[in-house]
């Protein structure tokens, strides 16, 4: 069985595929572990310049390089 790419905590780029949707351009903490959906797991994920959470596929998010 395949296992989540990312871990709770690690911060990761959210580039979301649905047009419209507004992104702070900044890195994205993985909050919570999700599960599949459609054949694709989902994150919870937060940027600390929002006061909400997303949810983010899996093929929306790529790991941040430090800076």
């Amino acid at each position: 069985m395949s296992r989540h790419k990312f871990k709770v905590g690690q911060l990761v780029d959210f580039a979301p595929a649905r047009p419209g949707v507004p992104i702070s351009g900044r890195p994205y903490e993985v909050i919570r572990l999700l599960p599949v959906e459609a054949g694709e797991f989902l994150y919870r994920v937060k940027s600390r310049s929002e006061t909400f959470e997303r949810v983010a596929k899996e093929s929306e998010l790529s790991r941040r390089e430090p800076a």
